[in-house]
């Protein structure tokens, strides 16, 4: 009997932890008792990123209503999405005054719930090549609005540095089509992930024997 609840109980714990992570696949096979470790970690990161997804609900409510950010639990984490034109002046890397203080309603939950996670800074622009705002490209635009985004977490908000990281990737991660002005809005964009530090690969959780359970 006692076995039984064990299992019925690490059943349980799965099933959880697979609704609240699109996209991971937890596979059973013969492994050692510190693998529960590992899910209760996994678990305990979800309702983190789970609380911090409400947290940020709640601050962002207007700018989510007024369609300038957007808040998603992705299978690559916690997905917070500006709308460039929130934060920057067209062509520009410069933060808009008006943008630093929503911001900072993500610093402060990035600064308290989930201070225990890695955060990375993405940017993205649509495909409309550059030709007056002096950048090279649109890779070097969506770098460094990004920079710009990381530079004021970690200088005005105290975001620790080594938590951060910021990637340009230009055009070409689109997320609408590119051939209406709404779609090209919607990929002009800035995203703030809070990453989960245990990986999918490390998710793949190898099941308890009878005996690993006694």
């Amino acid at each position: 009997m006692r076995r039984t609840a064990q299992v019925i109980s690490l059943v349980t714990i799965v099933s959880f932890l697979s609704f609240g992570l699109v996209g991971c696949t937890f596979i059973f096979q013969k492994g050692r008792r510190s693998d529960i470790e590992k899910i209760t970690q996994l678990k305990s990161e979800l309702s983190e990123m789970e609380r911090a997804k409400a947290e940020l609900e709640d601050k962002l409510k207007r700018e989510i209503g007024n369609k300038e950010v957007k808040i998603e639990m992705l299978e690559r984490g916690l997905v917070i999405t500006f709308v460039s034109e929130v934060l920057f002046d067209s062509g520009k890397a410069k933060l808009r005054e008006d943008a630093l203080e929503k911001i900072n309603k993500v610093s402060s939950v990035l600064n308290t719930t989930v201070r225990d996670l890695n955060v990375g800074v993405e940017g993205h622009t649509d495909n409309v090549p550059i030709k007056y705002s002096g950048w090279k490209s649109n890779w070097e635009l969506s770098s460094a609005r990004a920079m710009s985004v990381l530079h004021h977490l970690v200088d005005s908000q105290g975001v620790a540095p080594q938590r951060l990281s910021a990637t340009g990737y230009g055009e070409y991660h689109p997320v609408a089509t590119n051939d209406t002005a709404e779609g090209r809005q919607k990929n002009r964009r800035v995203e703030i992930v809070i990453l989960p530090k245990v990986s999918k690969e490390e998710a793949v959780v190898p099941a308890q024997s009878e005996e690993n359970l006694k």
